[in-house]
């Protein structure tokens, strides 16, 4: 069974910082791209950062660009987002996704259509 497992969320101050992981398994998503996506109370999900199958290109959304970082460990099978300078409308739940149909693609979907692999989603709260 194919599992995205996200941890990491939860409370903190605004200017704080958080970080989320994402850990996989049940096949491996080593050749495959993933992201961060975010859904806020009465909002739509929205895309948040995505990141290739190697690490080497990264997209974000202009709301979190150089605040947020995503990163991945393909030998851990985990992706991360490194987040600073936390706002309170970064307040939302925070899903992790995967791309399982295309393979050593340099560019990163940051649709959330082209995903077919889901996490639970972690709470993050930022309190002002």
């Amino acid at each position: 069974q194919v599992q995205l497992v996200e941890s990491g969320g939860g409370l903190v101050q605004a200017g704080g910082s958080l970080r989320l992981s994402c850990a996989t398994s049940g096949r491996t998503f080593s050749r495959n791209a993933m992201s961060w996506f975010r859904q806020a109370p009465g909002k739509e999900r929205e895309f948040v950062a995505a990141i290739n199958w190697s690490g080497g290109n990264t997209y974000y959304a202009d709301s979190v660009k150089d605040r947020f970082t995503i990163s991945r460990e393909n030998t851990k099978k985990t992706m991360y987002l490194q987040m600073n300078s936390l706002k309170p409308e970064d307040t939302a739940v925070y899903y992790c996704a995967a791309d399982s149909s295309g393979s050593m693609l340099y560019n990163p979907p940051t649709s959330s259509l082209a995903y077919d692999y889901w996490g639970q989603g972690t709470q993050v709260t930022v309190s002002s």
